[in-house]
């Protein structure tokens, strides 16, 4: 049905909830089917051995703790030693305790859609992967306390990392969020009205536009890499995303800093500065004198 709309100079659809490298393989395959060519640039977030990139499945949780890496260093904090609470423990939290563990952080709490566990002196992220892949959910791990998810967002933790669903930091629980920095890993899981307070309280908020954009990031190797018909290596693929996400993060934070205002708004800000820039050189939005422009 979307087949007409997308294409690889057109729009690239990417893995989301419910999707996997098998569903995205099988668009691909049916996107070829209706047009007698292969073509694996359509797709992204492909198996590795139908054009698909390394390091693409781990790429938001990854990209989400390098975002909280560059965060702790701005505000003169060590990630080593740190407690990192992650609400969600899918392919983006689970990526994402990964990714702090092998920065030295301690994850304390993990959660999934029946419950979380807590163990303030950190929790052993494999231990955490094989209990669940056991019993179906991470809630009931030997010498961990179990919490709700709604308990989460409030444990004492250097940084917060909200990578379930969406509204989950509302006005009613924004002020007991004990964490120094919230990483938006999910797709708005703060309430405008949660990021206001967070911002009146001193809490560093890495919105979601920036935060969780590690896969999509990958997403677009993968499709440079299909384009070329050449492909990097896992440890390649991470260097590339490290050095975008601390690119992006830096251009952020220094337009949140001199502005005086929140990541979230700087982020808009310099997403919006692109485009009307973009725009401006396309003679859309003006000659560049003042006067008025229209294309005959």
């Amino acid at each position: 049905a979307i087949a007409p709309f997308i294409g690889p100079d057109r729009d690239v659809p990417a893995p989301d909830v419910y999707t996997n490298p098998q569903v995205m393989a099988w668009m691909m395959d049916e996107y070829a089917r209706l047009n007698q060519r292969q073509v694996f640039a359509v797709i992204t977030g492909k198996p590795v051995g139908l054009g698909g990139s390394l390091g693409r499945v781990e790429a938001t949780g990854r990209g989400c703790l390098i975002a909280v890496r560059e965060a702790c260093r701005r505000l003169g904090r060590e990630l080593r030693g740190a407690a990192v609470a992650i609400q969600g423990f899918g392919n983006v939290g689970g990526a994402a305790a990964d990714a702090a563990v092998a920065l030295g952080a301690r994850v304390v709490a993990v959660s999934d859609s029946r419950g979380g566990v807590y163990r303030p002196e950190g929790l052993d992220v494999g231990e955490v992967r094989r209990h669940k892949e056991r019993t179906g959910s991470v809630v009931g791990l030997p010498g961990a306390d179990t919490i709700t998810n709604e308990e989460l967002l409030a444990v004492p933790c250097d940084v917060l990392v909200p990578a379930a669903l969406e509204n989950q930091i509302r006005r009613d629980n924004a002020a007991r969020v004990r964490a120094r920095v919230v990483a938006e890993a999910a797709n708005g899981p703060t309430t405008p009205e949660a990021d206001a307070i967070l911002f009146e309280r001193g809490v560093l908020v890495i919105p979601d536009v920036l935060a969780n954009a590690g896969g999509v990031t990958v997403s677009y190797f993968e499709w440079v890499q299909n384009i070329y018909g050449y492909y990097w290596s896992e440890e390649e693929v991470n260097e590339r995303l490290d050095q975008m996400m601390s690119r992006a993060f830096a251009e952020v934070y220094d337009l949140g800093l001199a502005r005086g205002i929140s990541l979230r708004q700087a982020a808009y800000r310099v997403a919006v500065r692109r485009l009307a820039e973009a725009m401006r050189l396309r003679g859309w939005l003006g000659r560049g004198d003042g006067r008025s422009f229209r294309r005959p």
